[in-house]
């Protein structure tokens, strides 16, 4: 099998931008401290610390200068840095001092419509299960960006414990790329992102797996989540993922714990968006007594069968591929029964009493 890349080994561009992560993190730890960009503990969080955030940049700054050394220049790879500098920006403010949510919103906005009408990166057919849908302007843009925002705020979301976010992010883009070449897709800009953004990830998680001396901070949850939407959206339109449940079933525990969030609020008449809580999937494994690195691991386990499943649907080995998604959706149906991932139960209350 060739192990190139527009002309450049794999395993260079892994290594390359491992590194880079890897040295700038603590630079950027420093930077963090000193405009004391830290995240406090509170009731809410799991750390009994100040940490600093912002690690973000760190991550961001390695993509940059994998995109630099291995990357061509397209208007879509341009759309896609204009998008991602605002992310950053705001992500920056906000790790320093918080930034209303309506204001997060709009930038959010803006970087998805960025990479969606001046990238034209349009989500204007939908294949699932054999249907296809089809949608036109204006609904294409619209789906495309409420994508995009949706994935940022579900990565964000998901970033509640050391290493979680950066290991679930790191697991999609290898899968992404382990697909593109078994498929043989390797002329994408979708594959070149994946490997960019897998080695600077994976030099970040060496200091944010537990337990972190650095936060991805806002700045990078939403950067993550907003490049995964985004090579999403471009290998599905590259026909690398032959379909969009390919990229949903990798993000799978993510999206579950969205969901669970948003129903598990408004059965408390709270706003789904507004109203931050301690009951999120990590947290359920934590009341568990496992610890902080054994609750991460078992999330990544998880994570990569539904990986799995994402490479053989994507090889046409769909009866497989629904025998493994089976199980763990069973698994995830017992883990709602059995925590207070969506509900108090009866026994908590009768303890309280």
């Amino acid at each position: 099998m060739n192990l190139e890349v527009n002309g450049h080994n794999v395993f260079i561009i892994l290594l390359v931008t491992f590194l880079t992560s890897l040295i700038l993190t603590p630079i950027v730890k420093k930077i963090a401290i000193h405009i004391n960009a830290i995240d406090v503990p509170n009731e809410r969080k799991v750390h009994t610390k100040p940490i600093p955030r912002l690690g973000g940049l760190a991550i961001f700054l390695a993509f940059m200068l994998g995109y630099m050394l291995y990357a061509r220049e397209s208007t879509m790879m341009l759309s896609v840095l204009m998008g991602s500098f605002l992310i950053i920006l705001c992500g920056i403010i906000d790790d320093i001092k918080s930034v209303k949510a309506k204001y997060k919103f709009i930038v959010q906005i803006v970087a998805a419509a960025t990479v969606c009408i001046y990238g034209n990166l349009i989500l204007d057919e939908i294949t699932i299960f054999g249907l296809n849908l089809y949608f036109t302007a204006p609904w294409s843009y619209i789906i495309t960006i409420l994508f995009i925002v949706a994935v940022m705020n579900i990565m964000n979301l998901i970033d509640g414990v050391d290493g979680l976010a950066s290991g679930i992010s790191s697991i999609y883009f290898l899968t992404i790329a382990i697909i593109a070449f078994i498929l043989n897709q390797k002329g994408g800009l979708d594959i070149i992102l994946s490997l960019i953004m897998a080695g600077s990830t994976l030099g970040f998680l060496a200091h944010n797996f537990p337990p972190a001396s650095i936060f991805l901070g806002d700045t990078g949850s939403y950067f993550l989540g907003y490049i995964i939407s985004v090579i999403g959206l471009l290998g599905y339109k590259a026909a690398t993922l032959t379909s969009i449940i390919i990229p949903l079933a990798i993000l799978a525990i993510p999206i579950f714990d969205t969901a669970s969030a948003i129903i598990r609020r408004l059965l408390k008449h709270q706003n789904p968006f507004t109203n931050p809580d301690k009951e999120h999937l990590h947290h359920q494994f934590l009341k568990m007594k496992f610890s902080p690195r054994t609750t991460i691991l078992i999330i990544y386990f998880i994570t990569i069968l539904f990986s799995v499943i994402s490479i053989l649907f994507a090889v046409h080995e769909k009866k497989q591929a629904m025998i493994i998604y089976v199980i763990l959706t069973i698994f995830l149906l017992i883990i709602v029964m059995k925590t207070d991932i969506l509900f108090k139960h009866k026994k908590d209350k009768k303890n309280k009493e």
